[in-house]
This record gives structure tokens, C-alpha cells and sequence, in this order.
């Protein structure tokens, strides 16, 4: 345990060196807040996806019946500002900040603001700049591998639960395929039938046949040809 907490201290550090001079902090002072932020996060099995959690789940984040109501009925999102917004009148205003922790609609890391990312749990505008300063990402592994030179393997995977890389349905692997929220052995095998895929139309046209348009639209956010 003390060598995991020493190796992340001198990531934090090292991180801090090399950024002092773009914002005038000293090195110090920009790991200490790289540290605080990855101490808050909450583990992998407290993050829901909005879109697929159940009536159960949702609830048991403390919201209320009509909350949790409000909810399901805005389903799917599609943008994580509206997500976030119906979130905030579903939570009430005094919940929202604990609850927005453990559910939240991933982030494409390819086209999201720097802003926008910074409406992670617990990520501060210097994280938030060397998620946009790595792109274009390539594949989630791309992610690890860079946002890993800063913070520990555990961080970066849970970093991983407010983010994604978009799958190439032409290229990627049934495990890449597999990592989309939702996606599961039946879904993989009607993605692999019909590469190679042209357009985002095909897609549309071929996986319409198997799931509503809501459903279509909530595929889309996570695939690219």
C-alpha cells in the first residue's frame, strides 16, 4: 500500500513539473490538487449509465419516485450537459453534486470540451486539459497509456466510467466491440455481419432492424466507421 501511494506521489509530481510553467503554480501545488482530485472518486461499481440503469438502481441513489420517474422517462440522452440538467431538477438541488458521482452519461473523449469534461466528478481544469491535449484517440487503450503517465492504473480505470473512445465497427476487436455499455453476444454478432460498413446510413439501416430508434440513437454515440 505505501509503495502504490509513493509510485502515484511521484506521478502527481512529475505531472506538476511539467505543467508549472503554462499556469504559474509551483509543482507542488499542481500535484497536490491531482492527488485530491483522484482520492474523491468513487469506485467502478457505484458509476450507473443513465441509459441502461434499472427503476431499482436509479432509486437507490436516493431519489424519490418522481425523480426517479423523471428520470427513466428522459431516456435515452444523448448530450451529458442535458443528462446533467434533468439530473439536477430529478436530484433537487441540495443532492445533485453527491448523486452526479455514481450516474453519468460518458463523455466522447474525441469531441467533448474542455469545459464539458471538467463536469466530471472531481476533475479540475488541469486534468481536464490533457484529456483534450492527447487527441484524436484511437481506442480507449490509447487513453490509459497516455492519462497514465500522470495518475495510477486504478485512476485511469476509473477515469474510464465518464468516458469513451468511439469503436470502429470496421476494425475493432469483438472485446472492443463488447466494451459499449449494452453491447452483448447477440448485438456483437449483428455488428460483425454487416462490415464493412460505409456510412453512419447503413448503420442505421441494418442494426434498425433489430432495435427501436431510441435505442439506435443511443448505439450511434458510440460507434465511427
Amino acid at each position: 500500500m505505501k509503495k502504490s501511494i509513493l509510485m502515484f506521489t511521484i506521478a502527481a509530481l512529475v505531472y506538476g513539473c511539467t505543467s508549472a510553467s503554462k499556469e504559474g503554480r509551483s509543482s507542488e501545488e499542481q500535484a497536490e490538487e491531482i492527488v485530491t482530485m483522484a482520492a474523491k472518486k468513487p469506485s467502478a461499481a457505484e458509476i450507473l449509465n443513465p441509459n441502461l440503469a434499472t427503476e431499482e438502481e436509479i432509486s437507490s441513489l436516493g431519489l424519490d419516485k418522481a425523480g426517479t420517474e423523471k428520470l427513466i422517462n428522459g431516456r435515452p440522452y444523448l448530450d451529458p450537459s442535458a443528462f446533467l440538467s434533468t439530473l439536477k431538477v430529478a436530484a433537487g438541488a441540495e443532492k445533485f453534486d453527491e448523486v452526479k458521482e455514481r450516474i453519468f452519461l460518458p463523455m466522447n473523449l474525441n469531441t467533448t470540451t474542455e469545459e464539458d469534461f471538467r463536469m466530471v466528478p472531481n476533475v479540475g481544469s488541469k486534468m481536464a486539459h490533457e484529456f483534450e491535449e492527447y487527441r484524436p484517440y484511437t481506442s480507449i487503450k490509447q487513453f490509459r497509456r497516455e492519462i497514465g503517465k500522470y495518475v495510477s492504473e486504478e485512476e485511469v480505470s476509473a477515469y474510464e466510467n465518464y468516458v469513451f473512445v468511439p469503436v470502429n465497427l470496421n476494425t475493432s476487436s469483438k472485446e472492443e466491440i463488447l466494451a459499449i455499455p449494452g453491447v452483448g453476444d447477440k448485438m456483437l454478432h449483428e455488428f460483425e455481419e454487416y462490415r464493412p460498413y460505409e456510412s453512419i446510413e447503413q448503420f442505421r439501416k441494418e442494426i434498425g432492424k433489430y432495435v427501436d430508434d431510441e435505442e439506435l440513437a443511443r448505439l450511434e454515440r458510440y460507434v465511427t466507421f
